[in-house]
């Protein structure tokens, strides 16, 4: 099967060399992505970060395709390498409410602390979860992963990147992430001194 080296939008190829089916997530290129409705499709790569709630560092960091799973695919991946047997929970938001994910996560042993998604649907967070003051608490700090995505894109300058491909984008991203570790440091420091 030939796989197209560019991208399609609603079906219709964009690209050279087109075979039986259009697939530019391998070749390394930006697919269409748009936010929310009305608003434009875009080129570009999804960047997930997983931080850890006390003091607010990063711990890893992927880029992956957009699709419509990506970000809780690379939750997954992210959460089963860094939990590694012990008991952890994981803070998300809303779209994160599936029942599959939710089902995985709770197979490789992470309490999901996910926002539940009720307008329109049944949550697959249950009261098994949300009973617990832990919930709240993951609730509340959840909101902090905006922090590190906001100076990524303003102080790093990362909004647009210079580089084209899954790999340099993905080696710029972590190397942003790890920096923007290195600035929050000194913070916590001056706190425990």
């Amino acid at each position: 099967m030939i796989r197209c080296s560019a991208w399609a939008i609603r079906g219709v190829c964009h690209g050279v060399d087109c075979g039986a089916s259009c697939g530019g997530g391998s070749a390394g290129v930006a697919l269409p992505y748009r936010k929310s409705n009305g608003q434009s499709s875009r080129l570009c790569f999804m960047g997930h970060l997983l931080m850890e709630n006390r003091h607010g560092l990063i711990v890893d960091v992927r880029i992956t395709h957009t699709t419509g799973r990506a970000e809780r695919e690379a939750a997954e991946a992210m959460i089963q390498a860094t939990a590694r047997g012990r008991p952890v929970t994981l803070g998300a938001d809303k779209a994160y409410d599936a029942a599959e994910h939710i089902a995985r996560l709770r197979a490789i042993g992470v309490t999901p602390h996910v926002a539940q998604h009720t307008s329109g649907r049944r949550s697959a967070i249950d009261g098994r979860t949300t009973r617990h003051p832990g919930y709240a608490i993951s609730q509340i700090l959840r909101k902090r992963i905006e922090e590190p995505f906001g100076w990524i894109k303003a102080a790093a300058g990362l909004r647009k990147t210079r580089h084209r491909g899954l790999a340099r984008v993905g080696w710029m991203v972590t190397l942003t992430a790890a920096a923007c570790n290195l600035v929050r440091l000194p913070k916590l420091l001056a706190n425990t001194a």
